[in-house]
């Protein structure tokens, strides 16, 4: 058994597993960042993302385990976009030269959705619609969201 709380530093909010990687999980909590560990080896994150100016509510993977959503009292969703830790490489494939490499998404923060006046306490991800997400603040407010085409297609093209 081994701890991540100790590591963290700081009170762990909430946490959720890669679903496509066995091993990996996200935390996020009170010092406004989202951590990315291997189970493995807990005594150090393998990255860690500031995307949030106060404390981090909830973290959500994609089932394209490359995008992610949290949610912070700063009343902001942020997508995360963290191909280095994802199951499928992200790299241009080499043998097909004659294709038009794209240029790839940078890694961290790819958008902020900042609808809620205020905090965020849940984020889901659609279990159908892979680009479709919710939202929920303190005051009760349900916000819908998409990804928006242009990183869809960036991703699935």
């Amino acid at each position: 058994s081994s701890g991540i709380n100790a590591e963290y530093g700081h009170n762990v909010r909430d946490l959720d597993f890669n679903p496509n990687r066995q091993y990996y999980l996200s935390t996020c909590g009170d010092d406004c960042l989202t951590k990315f560990w291997d189970c493995r080896k807990c005594t150090e994150p393998l990255m860690t993302v500031n995307d949030h100016s106060h404390w981090v509510w909830k973290v959500r993977y994609n089932l394209r385990d490359q995008l992610l959503l949290t949610a912070g009292s700063d009343g902001k969703v942020v997508l995360l976009n963290i191909p280095s830790l994802a199951s499928e490489s992200l790299a241009p494939e080499e043998e097909d030269t004659e294709k038009e490499v794209k240029e790839p998404l940078k890694e961290g923060v790819l958008e902020e959705y900042d609808k809620h006046e205020d905090s965020v306490y849940s984020v889901a991800w659609s279990p159908v619609d892979p680009w479709l997400f919710a939202s929920l603040s303190h005051d009760g407010r349900l916000v819908l969201n998409r990804v928006s085409k242009d990183i869809k297609f960036n991703i699935i093209l």
